[in-house]
């Protein structure tokens, strides 16, 4: 659809959406941005170094220690890590492997962009790391090497905690580092959905199909941080970034982006100085549980990135905040996109369970700060030893230890068959696709899915 449909709508329906959102501005204005993602302009801000809960934005820079690990030699994008108990056992939103699940990098990050599962999140940490607390160190020496002002991270998913915090600012900066150092993974981001054996699972930000030319990144929500959104989008060559931070609903996060984009583009170059350049605001960071899911149903809010679910909820109070169109207005921009309804169509791409066909290397997975793969073996497995589970004698917030040496399991004969059929991937060019397995009895079932669990329930959402 050309660009221009989506822009001006001017009039009587504007006057009423700007009057509704001078509202919200005055009721409460949360932090946004826009900038230039080749330069680092930043064109329009509010409360951009404001220190905020990211949520499930936090997974930019978990993403962004593997690529540097795998840029480092550490591991490749092919190397299974194996899901501990302690992963395992993280709140939804999750894939519900259990223990010892293989799932190679390659294929974990696309389930982490896409589903935004916090079960591999501390799967990628304790693989790349060897734990959630060497990983969360290893992001803040990331953090620290990129400039970021206002970030602490704890935890590789996102989930809450008080000492885990960022800013818009922050957010569009480990954004542009992922697009610059790591071009050749940058169709993670937009990866519109994933086929896992029997099922498709959908990308939670709203704007890929929607918007003409978003073409990626990643959204976040719990209580506390409210409904978050990094957006790219390209328009004849032009790359900007959006962040917006604490939305009340997932509809207003993605209408709110979408006018950020349409000011944006409507802008000359330039801007009001770099990303980098902008004041830290100081203070700690907003609590939004209140606004945004206080009298709400809980139980809706349960399913986290689960949106469809969550946002069912959301709606009765969905109005009133629009400070990105009052914003538009006071500057004399009265652009707005209205974002369609409708679920947009995306060939899925294919995801599996288990090691790449051939694969011959260590499977990684937690394992003590000392502990180091000896020479002569070929894999790990997590939290077993003489065949035995034990990982109720582990301390909740303890690393998973590794207490005994397995190899990777022999590839059939028709795995090593299927690797030049399946559908290749730009970010899976190093990947090959298992084939689903033929259902017996049920004529429902696949080795690839076997693992998969229901999601349950949880208090906290991410």
């Amino acid at each position: 659809m050309p660009f221009g449909v989506w822009l001006g709508r001017r009039g009587a329906a504007f006057g009423l959406f700007a009057s509704l959102a001078l509202w919200g501005v005055a009721a409460r204005a949360t932090p946004f941005l826009v900038a230039d993602i080749d330069g680092g302009q930043v064109l329009i801000q509010n409360e951009a170094t404001a220190v905020w809960y990211p949520a499930s934005l936090t997974k930019l820079m978990t993403v962004y220690v593997a690529l540097d690990a795998v840029r480092a030699g550490k591991l490749t994008m092919d190397t299974p890590l194996a899901m501990s108990a302690r992963a395992a056992r993280m709140q939804p939103s999750k894939m519900g492997f259990r223990p010892g699940t293989e799932v190679t990098l390659d294929n974990a990050l696309k389930m982490l962009m896409v589903k935004s599962p916090n079960d591999v999140a501390v799967m990628i940490a304790e693989g790349v790391s060897g734990s959630v607390e060497a990983f969360a160190d290893d992001m803040n020496k990331a953090a620290q090497r990129l400039g970021l002002q206002e970030s602490h991270f704890v935890n590789p998913n996102g989930l809450h905690d008080p000492e885990h915090v960022s800013s818009a600012r922050d957010m569009a900066i480990i954004a542009r580092a992922l697009l610059h150092e790591f071009p050749d993974h940058a169709d993670l981001y937009g990866i519109g959905a994933l086929r896992l054996g029997n099922q498709i699972i959908t990308n939670h930000n709203g704007l890929l199909g929607r918007y003409p030319g978003a073409d990626g990144m990643k959204t976040g929500f719990t209580c506390p941080a409210g409904w978050n959104v990094v957006a790219t989008a390209n328009h004849n060559g032009r790359r900007l970034i959006v962040v917006v931070l604490g939305a009340p609903s997932a509809k207003l996060r993605n209408q709110e982006a979408a006018d950020l984009f349409d000011r944006g583009f409507a802008m000359g170059a330039g801007g009001s100085g770099s990303l980098e350049s902008l004041p830290s605001s100081g203070g700690g960071p907003t609590d939004m549980r209140a606004p945004v899911c206080l009298h709400r149903n809980a139980a809706a809010f349960a399913g986290a990135e689960e949106e469809s679910i969550a946002e069912a909820a959301a709606q009765a109070s969905s109005s009133g905040r629009g400070a990105v169109v009052a914003a538009a207005a006071a500057n004399g921009a009265p652009y707005h996109a209205e974002l369609s309804n409708e679920r947009p169509h995306f060939d899925p791409v294919p995801v599996f369970i288990g090691p790449a066909p051939g694969w011959k290397g260590p499977v990684l997975a937690a394992r003590p700060a000392s502990n180091t793969l000896p020479a002569d073996v070929k894999a790990y497995s997590a939290e077993k030893a003489n065949g035995v589970e034990d990982s109720a004698s582990a301390a909740p917030s303890a690393p998973a230890i590794l207490t005994r040496a397995v190899r990777t399991p022999p590839v059939l004969h028709h795995q090593l068959a299927y690797r030049h059929k399946s559908t290749k991937h730009p970010v899976a060019s190093k990947s090959t696709v298992r084939p689903p397995a033929v259902a017996s009895g049920k004529g429902a079932g696949d080795a690839n899915t076997k693992n998969v669990k229901k999601e349950p329930k949880a208090a906290t959402n991410d």
